[in-house]
């Protein structure tokens, strides 16, 4: 753990960039690879401490696993010839990688076990293990499954028709990755729908699944074969550098390769919805994942109303769409955001208490924060909490304050931006 000490003085940002591949597909990709049978290559990966920690623990479930770059290569006997591994498997800090393992590893014939770093040991996980228990998994952990380490003893498993009981990619994606080795129709349905990366690659790796109207099913059973994922660059890395394009004076820079699932471009609405002078180019709308380029200019901004159906949208760029709102004028409300306290520490407090540190007037409510603007920010030493959206939210609200900003812990930007100050050099001018 570093400090990291960002002064600016009159900063405009000037140029293109290409942020690093999308971390939800970059995972994914290793998952499928992995329960598929044979190659799978991957352009584009996400090289974040994260999704590190993904390969790491299929290596030890005997899958041969090469990167090279931004290039990985999978070859995989397939999930029915892993070995069970004689080590603990280690998520780090990826709470991606040890909620979607619980529902892969829960259909399989092995007894394995893993843990994740401190924050891991914090975040809830009995709402996977509990749809994965009513299929029939056998899953155990402090608290009854609730907290690392998990121990989970591979049984066979009967499809489930669940219903989410709230928004969450994580635990939907559990409950499918389950649903491959169960018996019967697996069915989740969603009233307000997730990021949809896990259904996509179902299909993209062989498998029939069906979607309507924020209703997934598909039967158990059926073979997965290796193939190719591209993985587009990661929009909630790329919502940084728009909000710092819109925020600072005399601006201009473009993103290039940016995804733009229409599952996951909540903060292209908001920043449309709040004034923002910004382009959006589709580079292949039919791609299995669409991609474009997007430019963005200093904007004029007010403020606006985020609630309801694009909360998941949009659910991992709030901490910098309430940095953008400080800036904006008039009110910004943020409602129904309550699955930011389960996240890699509870966003809403985080972001309130280091954002009243900068000068912003801001409050935090039940389910999110409003904040009134446009307030001038003030050079502040922040917390990181260790989550790197928090971190990066610190040094972009470091180009336009008055004075010193210090992170405590700039390292943990790595998890998901490894080349970030990198990027924010390049554009700085």
């Amino acid at each position: 753990m570093s400090s990291k000490k960002l002064q600016y003085e009159q900063v405009s940002l000037q140029g293109n960039i290409t942020v690093p591949g999308d971390k939800s597909i970059s995972h994914r990709s290793v998952m499928f690879g992995s329960i598929a049978k044979g190659r799978t290559t991957v352009t584009g990966f996400l090289l974040g401490e994260d999704c590190l920690s993904t390969i790491d623990c299929f290596k030890k479930l005997g899958v041969e696993i090469e990167v090279d770059g931004t290039n990985v290569t999978i070859d995989s006997p397939g999930i029915d010839n892993w070995t069970e591994p004689k080590e603990v498997l280690y998520t780090g800090n990826s709470g991606t990688t040890t909620r979607l393992m619980l529902g892969i590893l829960s259909g399989t014939s092995l007894h394995t076990v893993m843990t994740g770093d401190a924050s891991i040991g914090k975040r809830p996980m009995r709402r996977v293990a509990d749809p994965l228990r009513l299929m029939g998994a056998q899953i155990a952990g402090r608290e009854n499954g609730q907290y690392t380490p998990l121990a989970i003893q591979g049984s066979p498993l009967q499809a489930i028709d669940y219903t989410m009981p709230v928004a969450s990619a994580q635990v939907k994606s559990a409950i499918l990755l389950a649903g491959l080795r169960a018996q019967g129709t697996t069915i989740v349905r969603e009233s307000e729908v997730s990021r949809d990366h896990t259904e996509r690659m179902l299909r993209q790796f062989g498998a029939n699944v069906t979607v309507i109207d924020g209703v997934v099913s598909f039967e158990g059973g059926q073979e997965l074969t290796g193939t190719h994922v591209n993985v587009p660059g990661d929009i909630s890395s790329a919502a940084f550098f728009l909000v710092a394009g819109a925020v600072t004076t005399n601006s201009h820079i473009e993103l290039q390769n940016v995804g733009v699932n229409e599952t996951r471009d909540g903060i292209l609405q908001v920043l449309q919805n709040m004034g923002a002078n910004m382009t959006i180019e589709i580079d292949d709308a039919n791609a299995a994942e669409p991609t474009a380029t997007i430019t963005i200019e200093t904007s004029q901004l007010t403020g606006t109303v985020i609630e309801g159906a694009i909360i998941p949208r949009l659910i991992d760029e709030i901490p910098i769409i309430a940095l953008l709102a400080t800036q904006a004028a008039g009110k910004t409300v943020i409602k129904d955001a309550e699955e930011l306290k389960v996240k890699e520490t509870n966003r809403i407090d985080a972001v309130v208490n280091e954002l009243k540190k900068l000068g912003a007037n801001i409050e935090a409510t039940d389910g999110g924060m409003i904040i009134e603007g446009p307030t001038k920010l003030t050079g502040a030493s922040l917390k990181t909490y260790g989550d790197h959206r928090i971190g990066m939210m610190g040094a972009v609200a470091a180009l336009i304050a008055d004075g010193e900003v210090t992170l405590d812990d700039a390292d943990c930007i790595a998890v998901s931006y490894p080349t970030f100050f990198e990027h924010l050099n390049r554009l700085s001018k």
